[in-house]
């Protein structure tokens, strides 16, 4: 018999979409439910945040809206609550629902942005340190090593503090996004530099890298032409995992009261309002906003685990 397949299907590569599907990542990714599940919650979490102008019944930043006959409903569901407010409103009449879906949005801006830049200064520092050595990485590696024994929270009260007095109050509020997202980022850039610097150890006296040098390419484009790449794997695991502790730390200031003001209120804002109210039977606004932030955390974590252990090849 005579083989009729056409030589141009026979020799067709497969289309993008089929390679994605079919790599070791997302043939892993699909096997564990509990990933897709916690994927599933982060978007829906995320897209709702980002959405919350169309999605949320109220804007709970518009004070003309807001009406203090409102304030203190409890959840629809229950006695006294009403249907427009489905879980209910806090001590200025806001409805807790869109409050929620508001303050996630800003939790969220402050977590990725945060992320961002420490990695962007720590991917710097350990590239630099771990390319370069000696005198150089010997003063980064001890500016981490000084770093690391203060607590993460402590360093960023000590940024925001020193912001407070450079700013005055007005200026302070009016910033206070730059200043949380400064105050988180510098305090965990060193996770990324002492990763960054150990792989870049590694990969620099690797043949390639040797032969970049030997055609005469900038060190700087050597670390992020050909270094940085092999780099990123450890990276992307660090990012997730810090995503969900920038959003806690967030959290943790605002919950001080050092972090967004009641009228911007983010997750952690919302709490702490609400942990004023809570020994008044006024439970639902912090437990709502407290659920949501412990939900958010757990479904990045547990997609941050998964990605170590995906990334792992001593796990494949």
């Amino acid at each position: 018999m005579t083989d009729t397949t056409s030589p141009k299907l026979a020799s067709a590569k497969p289309s993008l979409l089929y390679r994605i599907w079919d790599h070791e990542l997302c043939y892993s990714f699909r096997n564990s439910p509990l990933t897709v599940a916690a994927a599933v919650v982060t978007l829906l979490l995320i897209l709702s945040a980002v959405f919350a102008g169309f999605i949320a019944p109220h804007n709970p930043f518009d004070l003309a809206s807001i009406d203090l006959m409102d304030s203190e409903l409890p959840p629809a569901w229950t006695e006294d609550g009403e249907a427009r407010f489905l879980l209910g409103t806090d001590n200025l009449g806001r409805d807790i629902y869109s409050t929620i879906l508001y303050g996630m949005r800003i939790s969220l801006l402050v977590g990725f942005a945060s992320v961002v830049l420490s990695a962007v200064i720590g991917i710097s520092a350990g590239l630099v340190a771990g390319y370069i050595g000696g005198k150089v990485d010997a003063v980064i590696m001890r500016i981490a090593d000084i770093q690391l024994s203060f607590p993460t929270i402590l360093i960023a009260l000590l940024i925001d503090g020193i912001m407070r007095g450079i700013l005055d109050r007005e200026q302070h509020d009016a910033m206070i996004i730059p200043v949380l997202v400064l105050s988180i980022g510098i305090s965990n850039w060193v996770q990324y530099a002492r990763t960054v610097r150990g792989s870049t150890l590694v990969e620099r006296n690797k043949e390639y890298v040797q032969a970049a040098r030997i055609i005469g390419l900038h060190p700087i484009l050597i670390m992020i032409r050909h270094v940085l790449p092999n780099v990123m794997g450890p990276v992307l695991v660090i990012a997730t995992l810090g995503l969900a502790f920038a959003i806690l730390t967030e959290a943790t200031l605002s919950f001080l009261g050092v972090g967004m003001p009641p009228t911007e209120p983010s997750l952690g804002t919302l709490i702490q309002i609400g942990n004023d109210f809570l020994f008044s039977g006024l439970w639902w606004i912090s437990i709502f906003p407290g659920m949501t932030l412990a939900v958010l955390v757990l479904a990045v974590n547990l997609l941050g685990d998964w990605l170590r252990d995906a990334l792992n090849p001593k796990l494949r």
